[in-house]
């Protein structure tokens, strides 16, 4: 497509006297690994509900592929894959019920849908699991099934919400080079959030939020240079301190 896979233009979400999202402004376009750093409560999941639909901002404009959600819904979320940090599949059922299920909702049957179940599984290694209750799992495998389902549909975007939660070191690296992967390979767009710097040290754009604000957005090594920081956990720091040092000032 032309034009960018994800557009937004300030954004406003208040609750009550709260102001968790603060006139953001944010592009994405096909193939991008951007990763969203920012403390607790800087608004991330605020911003991933809102990209999702599930909330609808105060004022600004949301688009997807060219897209509203008020009128393109479902055009739009079959083409987004969603890693929330909250658990969100059925711990009731099999890992194989969970994975047919949500390839059900997006079109999927027959040997389609055992054909991409099958490849999500070599994937995240979770043949061995395919029949067992996902309350069983222990939560690093858990993880593995949540980020497999919003995979199953080849979305265009993919946006993921502190993803490595519960997984070991290993395992988070590994996620980061297969995500990592698909945005070269596929062309997937990836918006990452998370607060591990090393998760995203390799992103084509660093975007710093706090405090519903976005604070910096440009590449590692643009950051790196504009802040004479030895390492993107420094850049990181050093942006959160001056927006303290800022408010000591006032």
């Amino acid at each position: 497509m032309s034009g960018p896979v994800l557009d937004l233009s300030d954004v406003r979400k208040s609750y009550g006297k709260s102001r968790a999202l603060d006139s953001i402004s944010l592009a994405m376009n096909e193939g991008e690994f951007v990763g969203l750093l920012g403390p607790n409560g800087a608004g991330k999941s605020t911003l991933f509900q809102i990209v999702a639909g599930l909330f609808a901002p105060d004022g600004g404009t949301v688009r997807l592929f060219g897209l509203d959600h008020a009128s393109n819904g479902p055009r739009i979320l079959a083409r987004l894959g969603v890693v929330f940090q909250v658990r969100s599949v059925d711990l009731d059922i099999s890992v194989h019920a969970n994975l047919r299920f949500h390839g059900r909702l997006f079109g999927l049957s027959g040997d389609d849908l055992a054909r991409r179940i099958a490849e999500l599984c070599a994937q995240f290694n979770l043949d061995d699991l395919l029949t067992r209750p996902v309350r069983t799992l222990s939560g690093g495998q858990q993880r593995r099934v949540e980020i497999a389902r919003a995979l199953i549909n080849h979305p265009d975007l993919l946006i993921m919400d502190e993803p490595s939660a519960g997984l070991d070191a290993s395992s988070r690296r590994d996620l980061v080079a297969h995500v990592r992967a698909l945005a070269r390979t596929e062309r997937v767009a990836v918006l990452w959030a998370t607060h591990l710097v090393d998760e995203v040290g390799d992103a084509d754009r660093i975007v710093i939020l706090d405090q519903g604000k976005i604070r910096a957005d440009d590449t590692p090594a643009a950051l790196l240079a504009a802040t004479g920081a030895a390492d993107l956990t420094d850049v990181y720091e050093r942006i959160l301190h001056r927006r303290l040092a800022d408010e000591d000032r006032v």
